[in-house]
């Protein structure tokens, strides 16, 4: 990707090397989810629940949760990437939103380690990057990025841009409306059912983003393909198929390898958010 040519967002903490604690939970909504969790639950026969309760137990001190203050914005190469890819995920959206006569709200980008305090709670950085409709807030430790290549096979530098943009993806289901309407839903539809098409509908909004950066030649040969990868790396079948050895539909909650790329590529091929309506769109 040719992401030193974006802009660097100016909404984004960094809060890497501050030590937040209190009691983990899991309130956002993520690209993986609990993916890291349950994969190692799966190749462990550990009980991943036991895993969290375990997780929770180590990064618990004691104290009440307590947020440090937001750092300065970032300096190396990893936090400048996820911000160039911030920054550009936000003026895309921005177009988006001015040509359909609406005015978009930016959302904020968290870099941090190992364990966050947002609105959704404190939550270990083991449950993946998420977002947190409760303070418009996408948490992200970077060190993801390398499980991403090393233990999903999805190396490249499109691939974690296509995890930060899944996130803005859920923002743009936040100020559209959809986290109201999928809650209302809720206890009148299966909440995994839910939970999937929404999750399919981040990817296709983040694939929306993929087709206007290949507009304006931000990406390079293969980006698209490591995006799709990546996409397949992390269904929910994949997962299951991996660490466990079978697969059980009724347990997923963001989709099979083939929906979650059907819907990236959706994005990435009409550029039309109207294009991701995984509700009523099949």
């Amino acid at each position: 990707m040719r992401w030193q040519r974006m802009r660097q967002s100016r909404n984004v903490e960094d809060r890497r090397g501050m030590r937040v604690s209190g009691p983990v939970r899991m309130g956002g909504l993520g690209l993986g989810g609990l993916a890291l969790i349950l994969l190692l639950g799966y190749v462990t026969g550990s009980d991943p629940l036991q895993l969290l309760s375990d997780v929770s137990r180590q990064m618990d001190t004691g104290g009440p949760p307590a947020a440090a203050p937001p750092g300065g914005a970032p300096t190396d190469e990893a936090g400048r990437f996820a911000s160039a890819i911030f920054g550009d995920a936000e003026d895309t959206w921005t177009t988006i939103f001015d040509n359909a006569g609406r005015r978009y709200t930016p959302a904020t980008l968290v870099l941090f380690d190992d364990a966050v305090q947002s609105a959704c709670g404190f939550t270990s950085s083991a449950v993946g990057p998420f977002y947190c409709p409760a303070d418009s807030k996408v948490y992200i430790d970077l060190a993801f990025f390398r499980e991403l290549g090393t233990r999903f096979g999805a190396p490249g530098d499109f691939a974690q841009a296509y995890v930060i943009a899944h996130e803005v993806g859920h923002h743009i289901q936040n100020v559209t409306g959809v986290f109201e309407a999928v809650s209302r839903q809720r206890g009148q539809a299966n909440a995994n059912e839910l939970s999937i098409r929404q999750e399919l509908q981040a990817d296709c909004f983040a694939g929306v983003w993929g087709h206007y950066a290949a507009v304006r030649d931000l990406l390079e040969p293969g980006d698209v393909e490591d995006g799709l990868a990546a996409a397949a790396a992390i269904g929910d079948d994949r997962i299951q198929r991996q660490g466990q050895g079978y697969v059980t539909p009724e347990s997923w909650t963001h989709g099979s390898s083939a929906q979650r790329v059907e819907w990236l590529r959706r994005g990435l091929q009409s550029g039309d958010m109207n294009a991701c309506d995984t509700f009523g769109g099949g």
